[in-house]
């Protein structure tokens, strides 16, 4: 091994355990903030039972079925962020046994939704994960 390679093996080392430590701390914060979707079902559930339904006046009650679509989508919220923010972490462990490289491109594709930070943790996914000495990190432990 000549010292070029020397040289490019430590700092993909260490670009990828920077990626997976990225990874899991947008796992963290993905997993905090689907909490807001459980804000809309409480949200939903508390329309649904505070309005009366038989009212005097009724033309100015929304409809029942209101609450019950704020709830749906707040669980729909809900999971679909719980689900990003287990692949977010599965793709930081994948990262660091060097292992599904492309899983964590499709995710890196996924998290570059979420600007500013998602958008960076992407792009330097596919940057890093492109390049052919990583690239071969990934394929001899896959191959062994």
């Amino acid at each position: 091994m000549s010292k070029e390679d020397i040289h490019q093996s430590i700092i993909d080392e260490e670009h990828l355990k920077l990626l997976s430590m990225g990874y899991m701390v947008s796992s963290g914060v993905t997993a905090f903030f689907s909490f807001i979707g459980l804000v809309y079902v409480f949200i939903g559930i508390m329309m649904t039972k505070a309005f009366p339904q038989a009212a005097a006046n009724a033309s100015e009650q929304p409809p029942a079925f209101i609450g019950l679509v704020f709830a749906c989508i707040g669980l729909a919220i809900f999971i679909f962020m719980i689900a990003l923010a287990a692949a977010k972490f599965w793709v930081a462990l994948c990262i660091k046994r060097r292992k599904s490289r492309i899983f964590s491109m499709i995710v890196a594709g996924i998290s570059c939704l979420g600007i500013p930070y998602g958008t960076l943790l992407g792009v330097l996914t596919f940057i890093v994960l492109g390049r052919p000495s990583v690239v071969q990190l990934f394929s001899s432990r896959t191959a062994s």
